[in-house]
């Protein structure tokens, strides 16, 4: 019979994934890679911070997308004790992407189309959560896929106005440190300014809801060959309309 040890093993610490409260291991359970998120060990006999965890566990457990990371279990590991379970999404966070200068074209797609899904799916749950930060933001090793994590402690009925405006904010403060790390490409100038008026001080400027945001974000603007293809192709058309028409001039009789 397998013991509890041999159940878990190659248990390691990520101190950069570290959260406020908890603090987040990789490791192997029946030989698949998994990661764990436990209290802090001066928090762990604190009944406050013990519910906390518990809560947050419920909360997520239920929750279902392919860009928010997905609680497996809850259950006591050898030398950790009571730990959340989730998939391994090991790989990299915005945060560090960012500081090496290795944010590339794809990695501004994923966060302007993935990342406004899960912020959507989060909304739409109603779901309490910590700010949106560049290292809450992990592009996974090898596939590159964008994973949110830490993504809700509590549940309300509804979400308030402010909470909405908070999240619009926190997305353009992360789009404009995106930005500011990925060598200018066409359409930036146009994220840039989608940046700008999420951060507008003034939460009655911002985009009103993440849909108006995803609307403005699809949009597609016209470069000036296309502008100029359309102005001759709407030529062409009028004169052959005028050539064909009776207020053409009578050609001359030789």
């Amino acid at each position: 019979m397998e013991t509890p040890t041999e159940k878990w093993t190659e248990i390691e610490h990520l101190p950069e994934w570290d959260e406020e409260f908890y603090h987040v291991y990789t490791a192997k359970k029946h030989g698949k890679w998994l990661m764990l998120k436990t209290l802090r060990p001066e928090l762990k006999d604190d009944p406050k911070f013990v519910a906390m965890i518990e809560k947050e566990f419920e909360v997520r457990y239920n929750l279902a997308h392919s860009h928010i990371i997905m609680i497996n279990d809850f259950e006591d590991v050898p030398g950790l004790g009571r730990c959340i379970i989730t998939d391994d999404v090991y790989g990299d966070s915005l945060a560090k992407l960012i500081r090496e200068g290795k944010v590339t074209e794809d990695h501004i797609n994923k966060i302007t189309r993935d990342l406004l899904e899960a912020l959507d799916y989060i909304q739409t749950n109603h779901l309490v959560h910590h700010p949106l930060t560049a290292s809450r933001v992990i592009f996974t090793e090898n596939v590159g896929n964008l994973k949110l994590i830490d993504v809700g402690f509590d549940q309300k009925n509804e979400l308030s106005r402010d909470d909405t405006a908070q999240d619009i904010y926190d997305f353009g403060v992360v789009l404009s440190q995106a930005l500011d790390a990925c060598p200018d490409a066409p359409g930036h100038q146009r994220l840039r300014k989608i940046a700008a008026r999420c951060m507008n001080p003034d939460p009655s400027r911002r985009y009103r809801s993440v849909n108006a945001l995803r609307l403005s974000l699809a949009e597609r603007p016209v470069n000036a060959l296309m502008v100029a293809i359309i102005l001759f192709l709407v030529a062409m058309v009028a004169l052959l309309v005028w050539l064909n028409s009776s207020a053409r001039p009578a050609l001359p009789q030789f």
